[in-house]
């Protein structure tokens, strides 16, 4: 799928830009791997953290809300991965213009560089936090999905098509909880405070979010989401595991959190899919038959959510253990 092909991730010096890239190197040939993002930095550590792959790997210095530089790195593209974003909930609080320069803007500017470049196919990072959103970020990326599943309506002749992958918090990702407790562990706190008692989130590796975009690689037809199946946990359980009998003091919800992180809505029932490891929820319209996708899984109950507050698959304190090993808290 991925071999002798040219690709380019947005936003690609973040954790899942590393993650994707080491992943395609160890398990395909591709022609040439593209990291597009802002911070010059960031790209000088990563070009030394992949010093034996560099006859592979291009950087290119752009930011999404620059269109004829988007255009200018898509020359010669075939996939395309949308990964960048502002994503810190507080900032797109305090700076909404600029988040919807980045999140909106910056959605449409890929779009409008991929229709006119010849690329085939786009996969666009979403959020659980798009879906019912209650803060700036989560409409700005709500907005995006939006735009991302449209964009197949103009492609018009092109052979290209544009589809989704959604997910919450990866384990250990910065301004996550697990790193937030690790750092007040550190620090030799013996207390970990607890924002509410009920709150429940899902748990998604940097690989199964890695995994996911290639499966939207070698599926999508166009306007898909594609959401992975994984389990839940307390984060009362997650605090326990990572200091066990510690006192957990409720200090009260933070602003624009929510209690459950949900990847389905009731609404979005009505045209999901289940398959063995991931659902898929399918465009309300069908814009040509290039874009006609055949749904090959079984169509969930009308009334359905994907929320980790109700999710059927839990975490225990031992299991959140065993998967804390995996997480890098030292990057």
């Amino acid at each position: 799928m991925l071999n002798n092909k040219a690709i380019l991730v947005t936003g690609g010096t973040g954790s899942f830009g590393k993650a994707f890239t080491k992943y395609v190197l160890e398990h395909y040939e591709p022609k040439k791997i593209v990291i597009y993002s802002r911070d010059e930095f960031k790209q000088f550590i990563m070009q030394n953290e992949f010093k034996q792959y560099a006859d592979k790997l291009r950087f290119f210095i752009g930011d999404v809300r620059d269109k004829e530089r988007l255009k200018r790195a898509f020359e010669g593209i075939d996939y395309v991965i949308h990964a960048a974003a502002l994503k810190q909930v507080p900032a797109c609080e305090y700076n909404p213009a600029e988040a919807i320069k980045t999140n909106i803007n910056g959605a449409q500017n890929v779009i409008d560089a991929a229709l006119d470049c010849g690329i085939r196919k786009v996969v666009a990072l979403s959020t659980d936090k798009a879906v019912n959103p209650v803060n700036l970020y989560g409409g700005t990326k709500l907005v995006s999905d939006k735009l991302f599943i449209a964009a197949n309506a103009y492609a018009g002749s092109k052979d290209i098509c544009f589809s989704i992958v959604r997910y919450g918090n990866v384990a250990g990702s910065r301004g996550s909880v697990i790193p937030f407790f690790y750092n007040l562990l550190k620090q030799g706190k013996k207390e970990l405070p607890v924002t509410d008692y009920r709150m429940t989130r899902f748990w998604i590796s940097l690989r199964q979010g890695v995994e996911l975009v290639i499966k939207a690689l070698e599926e999508a037809k166009g306007g898909e989401t594609f959401i992975s199946k994984i389990p839940s946990f307390k984060i009362t359980d997650l605090a326990q595991a990572m200091c066990p009998g510690c006192a957990m003091p409720e200090i009260g919800i933070r602003e624009g959190e929510k209690l459950h992180e949900i990847m389905v809505t009731v609404e979005d029932s009505f045209t999901t899919y289940e398959y063995e490891k991931h659902y898929i929820v399918y465009p309300q319209m069908v814009w040509s038959e290039q874009h006609r996708a055949v749904p090959t899984g079984k169509k969930v109950e009308e009334g359905f959510c994907y929320s980790s507050g109700s999710n059927t698959d839990w975490l225990s304190v031992e299991q959140i253990q065993e998967r804390l090993k995996d997480v890098d808290l030292e990057k």
